[in-house]
């Protein structure tokens, strides 16, 4: 159940809501986003693409399922904020562990509910995401409104040492995935703000993956002898990323073969030479169509990307790594979803916008995971047969 106290919620160009206090007591400051799924709000805050974010969850109902220990995609939730219209008075699912309103209390996640989410969400339709804050502590628009323009905006901003693994650790193959004697696949993994599930889906295919920090050197990951590398998502303006870029590029001119999800696909096109561009109000939610241009098929795909690739969408481009090219858009905008890199005509790395591993669904793009997977066994110099 929410606070009975009064919180308000002030956008950056003035407009503001009153509602009740959801979540800790408290203020909080960042970029307002809008998600659109109706189901995995645990996924969403545990993600860590969200870091100082204040998500708005267009689903009216909220909390239905509570909070439980095995859906989290981190260690912590990482939006900076939490904005509902109707939390649900008592979660019902035989997982929860406790309610929406503990685990946000527990963390010290400031949110607001009892607001016309839909309202917001159409604001920021028409007027693009920008800077927002949250007051249980104070009412007064135009005190929390100067403290919102105070707030950094998301352009520029240089997410990826906050959300990134401070240490090396290894995931070992999910059990039973691997034959005795058999050699397993193993994954280099550059973590930007990697998703649990991510390293779930390597896991299940009997991947060993060694989930490495953002600062990792390119000596460090040849020294792994990996039969692949993977740039992971992560929050944040790409071009600020400078190590990462430099680093997926020396990885694509050693040839490894190359695996890379939203935040990865950024970094991949930027090393490329593409360059990327602040969409208006991004993509987050469950239910976006991806043009597969290969296939011609049509995928409900994941999404939470604020940033786009500029990149041409009907022919291919020549870089000092081997020929590039988009290989998937998405149908309402289209912005770039997906590269391919080809070299001697072969398929040597890719990347995708959205989230194949999809937690919480769609699932149509979990292929992918297979794909790499051939990619990498098809590479004999650094895959193993």
């Amino acid at each position: 159940m929410a606070s009975a106290q009064e919180a308000i919620l002030v956008l950056e160009d003035g407009f503001a809501f009153y509602g009740e206090a959801f979540g800790a007591i408290g203020e909080t400051f960042g970029e307002a986003v809008f998600a659109t799924g109706m189901s995995g709000y645990q996924e969403t805050l545990t993600d860590p693409s969200y870091h100082r974010q204040v998500v708005i969850a267009t689903a009216p109902h909220i909390g239905n399922t509570g909070w439980n220990d095995e859906d989290n995609e981190s260690g912590r939730i990482w939006v900076a904020g939490y904005v509902v219209r109707d939390p649900a008075p008592a979660p019902s699912n035989w997982r929860s562990k406790r309610t929406l309103q503990t685990e946000l209390e527990l963390q010290g996640v400031v949110g607001i509910c009892g607001v016309d989410t839909r309202a917001i969400t159409r604001h920021l339709r028409e007027c693009g995401a920008m800077r927002v804050g949250i007051s249980s502590l104070d009412s007064d628009v135009n005190t929390v409104l100067a403290k919102v323009l105070a707030t950094p905006k998301m352009e520029g901003a240089d997410l990826v040492s906050d959300v990134t693994t401070k240490a090396a650790y290894v995931l070992p193959p999910a059990v039973g995935t691997v034959p005795s004697g058999e050699r397993k696949l193993l994954v280099a993994a550059v973590d930007l703000g990697v998703k649990m599930h991510t390293l779930s889906e390597f896991a299940e295919r009997g991947i060993e993956t060694h989930v490495l920090p953002a600062d990792v050197t390119f000596a460090d990951i040849a020294a792994l002898q990996p039969d692949g590398v993977f740039f992971s998502n992560g929050p944040g303006d790409p071009a600020t990323a400078k190590h990462a870029i430099a680093l997926c590029a020396a990885v694509l001119a050693a040839e490894y073969p190359f695996f890379g999800i939203c935040f990865g696909n950024q970094i991949f096109g930027l090393a490329l030479g593409f360059d990327t561009y602040k969409l208006k109000y991004g993509h987050r939610g469950i239910n976006q169509p991806v043009f597969d241009h290969a296939s011609k098929r049509v995928d409900i795909t994941a999404h939470n990307h604020g940033f786009a690739l500029r990149a041409p969408l009907d022919h291919p481009v020549a870089t000092p790594y081997g020929i590039a090219q988009v290989s998937h858009h998405c149908l309402n905008d289209n912005c770039v979803e997906g590269l391919t890199l080809t070299r001697n005509n072969r398929v040597v790395a890719f990347s995708v916008q959205y989230h194949p591993e999809a937690a919480a669904g769609p699932h149509d793009s979990e292929y992918l995971f297979d794909q790499f997977v051939k990619l990498m066994k098809a590479t004999p110099t650094k895959a193993v047969n």
